[in-house]
């Protein structure tokens, strides 16, 4: 039973690091799932708890395993354990009937899972979980309650620290498909042989008031006794994507520029602001005098942003706007404004505005 206990102890406690871990690393990542969540359930007067939740998710789940792995107020942490897998394990249930999100996004950009493959994996450590909490009586403190809970708590500043410095400066581990050395034409690449998405196309028919479902290979082609009402294509087998796909850059002319830039071999500065009306004006500022010295350098500078049209022109300054899909620019950069310097379509840098003078400095070299 002792080693039964160890090897759950050792599992339960780096599920539980790596995923808040993970977790941390992009904050902002994760507030994004729960905005989806929160738009799929029709509760989104609830999004301004996205980024409050996700720090506090991850900070729960990354002191929990610390807790359970080092014994630090280890029957706090059992607990703690238990409590989030008897939640989370019915609501992955219900979120692998229902689908609302294809990713949960439990181990952030790092490792992707079906609802379905999150409910299974909550299904096992729930059982090691379980292992635990029952036994949690039998086990005792290391140290004296008092240093064991400073010991906890400094923990938890540091990394709540850990998760704000990685919404200010960007995530230490890039995850993302856009991330530093990417060349983004070859990440838009389907290789050859690539698997496409299979559809099951239906076709219903309507004869004598009465409605029947055909396929490709039994519908009346040649029967006009049926009548024709619609057609359903149901996607069966997801095909290959590429890691980068939906990118486009387009004028508020409607021109596409997107070859005309990955094909320049002259720097270029994309500033992104998926909303220009969320970010600082401060920080808004800051990128469009970076714009205009580019300009007055002879490099390219365009800003991305989902804005509609009436809102670009309340920041008309003489720069170039561009559109771009907003999820691309959500997995562009974590960043409202953030900045990317690109190459022949490989991306050299990212930045943040809260380090925006390193890019700066890079320029004037």
């Amino acid at each position: 039973m002792k080693i039964i206990r160890l090897i759950s102890r050792i599992v339960v406690g780096l599920v539980f690091i790596f995923s808040g871990f993970i977790k941390a690393i992009d904050p902002l990542g994760s507030a994004y799932k729960f905005s989806d969540y929160f738009q799929a359930f029709h509760l989104d007067f609830l999004k301004f708890l996205s980024l409050p939740l996700a720090i506090l998710l991850c900070s729960a789940e990354f002191i929990t395993g610390v807790s359970v792995i080092t014994g630090l107020r280890h029957k706090a942490g059992k607990t703690g354990a238990f409590l989030l897998m008897i939640f989370f394990t019915p609501l992955t249930f219900v979120l692998a009937l229902t689908n609302p999100v294809s990713d949960c996004g439990c181990f952030g950009d790092a490792i992707h899972l079906t609802n379905w493959q999150t409910f299974g994996k909550n299904i096992i450590l729930l059982m090691f979980v379980l292992m635990l909490f029952t036994g949690r009586k039998s086990v005792k403190s290391i140290f004296k309650p008092l240093y064991e809970w400073l010991a906890v708590i400094c923990i938890s500043i540091l990394f709540i620290f850990f998760s704000f410095y990685n919404l200010k400066y960007l995530p230490l581990i890039d995850f993302l498909p856009y991330k530093t050395g990417t060349n983004i034409p070859e990440k838009m690449k389907r290789p050859d042989g690539a698997s496409a998405d299979q559809y099951l196309t239906t076709f219903i028919y309507e004869k004598d008031g009465a409605r029947k479902e055909f396929t490709l290979n039994n519908y009346p082609a040649n029967d006009t006794s049926w009548k024709f009402i619609e057609q359903k294509s149901i996607l069966v087998k997801k095909g290959f994507e590429p890691p980068i796909h939906n990118f486009s850059i387009v004028t508020l002319q409607n021109q596409d520029i997107t070859d005309f830039i990955l094909k320049d071999s002259a720097y270029t500065v994309l500033m992104v602001s998926r909303k220009l009306k969320e970010a600082n004006t401060g920080d808004l500022s800051d990128g469009f005098k970076l714009g205009q010295s580019c300009l007055a350098e002879g490099i390219n500078f365009y800003i991305l942003t989902a804005s509609g049209s009436d809102e670009v022109k309340i920041f008309e300054n003489g720069l170039n706007y561009c559109n771009t899909d907003e999820t691309t620019l959500k997995t562009m950069i974590r960043s409202n404004p953030g900045y990317l310097l690109i190459k022949d379509g490989t991306i050299v840098g990212k930045w943040s505005w809260a380090n925006l003078p390193e890019l700066c400095i890079l320029l004037k070299k």
